[in-house]
């Protein structure tokens, strides 16, 4: 398991890039592994989301699975207070 956040993204995705966002803007150290360039690890994808290209999915150090999270359910898992 590893001890940053990993995201199962691809760049085409408006999801994917909003999410990327926040991590960045909160300085959150995470590993994107594109699905176009990695196709390799559709199928754990896939297993994760009841058969389904979710993405971005987003495995947490803790072993928590976020399959497109919102901005507010990042903030609530990272400990992260938005302001209104």
């Amino acid at each position: 398991m590893s001890d940053i956040i990993v995201m199962y993204s691809a760049s085409w995705c408006p999801d994917t890039r909003r999410a990327r966002a926040f991590l960045d803007e909160y300085h959150i150290p995470y590993q994107n592994i594109d699905l176009d360039e990695h196709p390799e690890y559709v199928e754990f994808v896939k297993s994760v989301n009841n058969g389904k290209r979710v993405i971005p999915t987003l495995v947490f150090p803790d072993g928590t699975i976020l399959s497109e999270p919102s901005n507010q359910q990042l903030a609530e898992k990272l400990g992260i207070a938005l302001e209104p």
